[in-house]
């Protein structure tokens, strides 16, 4: 897949070895708060549904102020690419604007939101690859020499790179799982719905993706090195 530039959103790069098996959570207590807060969540979903199903514009409006940045780091995520990020999320609110109508309540908004971003991402990159109209290298190159995204934390830049580099090695599909989860904070039902996969698949991928990070990112064992000189 090749260094995509990641666009690191969690306080804490790469757990400490001994810390591992600990989640990261970026952006959990804006969807997971307590049973009041989740709530609250769950009435202002319907809420900006309701009014977006009904025309109000400024519904849009605090669609995007709740979840453009967000929406972004995703995209950025999945691309590669800020400036295909910021296209991706304008195509996606279109989209949202076009289809409403067809929303039925059985997620929330929110969600329903996010699987039409994922969508969106998924068509640019297909047809990115169709194209070839720029080739992969000349483009990590521009993304990574692109300003830092503002809202990231500062992480050691060998840290950082070690992680690109370690989720470079994962499938498409072990990525986009281990972002959503990891990065974002979605939960399982809420991936399945997105990526149109079961919870138990969301969990299983999940599960590879950091089995297989872990074998990338851990320093080898001592017994393992003296074993191989």
């Amino acid at each position: 897949m090749g260094n995509m530039g990641l666009a690191l959103a969690w306080e804490t790069r790469i757990p400490a070895v001994a810390q591992r098996e600990r989640r990261l959570q970026p952006y959990r207590e804006q969807i997971a708060a307590p049973d009041r807060g989740a709530e609250a969540n769950r009435v202002a979903d319907l809420g900006l549904a309701e009014a977006c199903l009904a025309g109000d514009l400024r519904a849009y409006e605090k669609l995007y102020l709740l979840h453009g940045a967000r929406m972004k780091n995703l995209a950025r995520n999945i691309l590669g690419s800020s400036t295909d990020a910021e296209d991706a999320v304008q195509e996606t609110f279109l989209k949202v604007q076009r289809s409403i109508a067809s929303f039925r309540g059985q997620s929330s908004f929110v969600t329903w939101t996010f699987r039409i971003l994922v969508n969106t991402c998924y068509d640019a990159r297909r047809s990115r690859l169709r194209k070839k109209e720029v080739p992969v290298e000349d483009e990590q190159h521009e993304d990574a020499t692109a300003k830092p995204e503002p809202r990231a934390a500062v992480a050691h830049p060998s840290l950082r790179l070690a992680l690109e580099r370690a989720l470079a090695k994962l499938t498409r599909h072990q990525r986009d799982v281990f972002l959503l989860y990891e990065v974002e904070g979605f939960r399982h039902a809420e991936i399945s719905e997105m990526l149109e996969i079961t919870e138990t698949a969301s969990k299983n991928t999940l599960f590879q993706a950091k089995k297989n990070l872990r074998q990338v990112l851990e320093p080898p064992r001592a017994s393992d090195a003296a074993g191989a000189r």
